[in-house]
């Protein structure tokens, strides 16, 4: 009797698998380079994110496919290739509205049009909320047409989309004119005085509210710390009071070719009259806040998470966290993102299945962000999205120990390719960068002069790459 029950319950469980009855819980954490204790930032404090990488199975190898927010979320979102800047999703939607039947569906959509109720809070999209205009609130400018049931983001007290993107405490919106707002900030209060606070509170509402019902969701949250300007509550960056930071140790601009830039949307920002490239100490006064803005992030993860248990979902749910690119902390002499180095391009993924097997072993297989599209489908036991351009996970997931595959990066001027020991990057203007990440993990030694073989077929790899970014345009 006891074994006929068991069966019975066994086949069950196995048919809701089947059916694509599991939800899906999808955390995007804006600018988070691996900078997390899990990660091998030992001195960072990252419990939450952490005690998630135990659970589930860490990529310590995930790269992007671009360095920048809005095109890395487009390859996230769409598991496809697309155009560099900011405006990739917004493109995308206008050649929806122009040719509904030749733009493949996004991964909301998909999950949508699979019976998934899709709702969206925060900075999912490029744009917090999904939408455009100046302000980012026109609700005519939808940045992905039927992607989500709902799409959210509470304004709070910084007016509109806009100002929680680059807000400070307690409703401070950033000004047009460049150098009026403060760079760093750690100011006294609970969560909710930064706007990730808010999203987060939204967040654990809906989780209610999507926990109660009969229907599985695709639920994405997504935090906008440590994103720029670097402000989070005071608690978290104190504590990093006697905490020491290493110094980084390739911190000169590089000679000759390079993706290097001046860190301009860095150096909008009020500094005080002081530099990172050139003042050590202020350096480490931003890599410090930098820390806390990722402890700040880490918190509102740990209260998702806490609620997505007590709604009694979490068993039923696979949860992947994400971040949408690195950011430079004074590698390389570059305090940003918008470059194809290893620190630009390297973001934390995690990924954690009900009743993992082998759960808290990391994986060092190389992968990229168009493989989560097709992962998270044959993970829910959804139709395989056949316009994907990445490889599903699952079976790395399963077996960490498997290879993963050459992960491919781009830029407007540039694009690059990683593969196990090498990263090569060929600029438009036919020039070359090859460093062996075998003897120079920190990317400083330019060897493409002296390794024309090793060029000619890293430079095959990317073309096949290439030939694939150029279909889909």
């Amino acid at each position: 009797m006891k074994f006929t029950l068991l069966l019975i319950f066994l086949m069950t469980a196995t048919s809701l698998w089947a059916q694509g009855e599991i939800n899906v819980l999808l955390i995007c954490v804006d600018d988070l380079r691996p900078e997390l204790a899990s990660f091998g930032a030992e001195y960072i404090h990252s419990p939450n994110i952490d005690r998630l990488a135990r659970e589930g199975r860490a990529f310590n190898r995930h790269y992007v496919n671009a360095p920048s927010c809005g095109p890395s979320r487009f390859t996230l979102l769409t598991g496809r290739y697309g155009a560099p800047d900011n405006n990739a999703l917004f493109q995308r939607a206008d050649e929806l509205r122009a040719n509904p039947e030749g733009v493949p569906p996004s991964m909301p959509e998909w999950f949508r049009g699979n019976g998934y109720t899709t709702v969206s809070v925060g900075k999912v999209s490029h744009h917090p909320g999904g939408l455009g205009g100046a302000d980012w609130n026109n609700k005519k400018m939808v940045e992905m047409p039927g992607a989500w049931d709902e799409s959210l983001l509470p304004v709070a007290g910084w007016q509109h989309p806009r100002g929680v993107m680059h807000g400070l405490a307690n409703g401070e919106v950033r000004s047009k004119e460049r150098g009026t707002m403060d760079v760093l900030q750690s100011a006294e209060g609970p969560d909710n005085i930064y706007p990730d606070g808010h999203i987060t509170e939204e967040a654990l509402s809906w989780l209610d509210r999507l926990g109660e019902s009969d229907q599985p969701f695709f639920f994405a949250v997504g935090l906008i710390r440590p994103h720029l300007p670097f402000g989070a509550p005071k608690q978290y960056l104190d504590l990093y009071d006697r905490v020491e930071i290493p110094e980084v140790r390739n911190g000169e601009k590089p000679e000759g070719v390079s993706t290097w830039h001046a860190s301009s949307e860095f150096m909008q920002y009020n500094l005080w009259g002081k530099d990172p490239r050139e003042d050590k100490e202020f350096a480490l006064r931003v890599r410090k806040h930098y820390a806390a803005c990722v402890s700040y992030a880490d918190a509102q993860v740990g209260k998702i998470l806490a609620r997505l248990k007590s709604t009694g979902q979490a068993e039923n749910t696979i949860v992947i966290l994400w971040g949408d690119h690195g950011w430079n902390l004074g590698e390389h002499g570059i305090w940003g993102k918008h470059n194809l180095y290893e620190t630009a391009l390297r973001s934390p993924l995690i990924i954690k299945l009900p009743k993992m097997r082998r759960a808290g072993k990391s994986t060092q297989a190389i992968v990229e962000t168009t493989d989560i599209f097709p992962t998270i489908c044959e993970l829910a036991n959804l139709p395989k999205p056949d316009f994907t351009v990445g490889n599903s996970l699952a079976k790395i997931i399963k077996k960490p120990g498997r290879k993963g595959h050459a992960a491919y990066a781009y830029l407007p001027s540039a694009k690059t390719i990683r593969t196990d020991r090498y990263r090569f990057t060929a600029h438009n203007n036919g020039r070359y960068e090859l460093y062996d990440h075998g003897r120079d993990p920190g990317e400083v030694n330019n060897i493409s002069s002296k390794r024309p073989g090793l060029v000619a077929e890293m430079h095959r790899l990317l073309l096949e790459k290439l030939s694939v970014h150029d279909k889909l345009r």
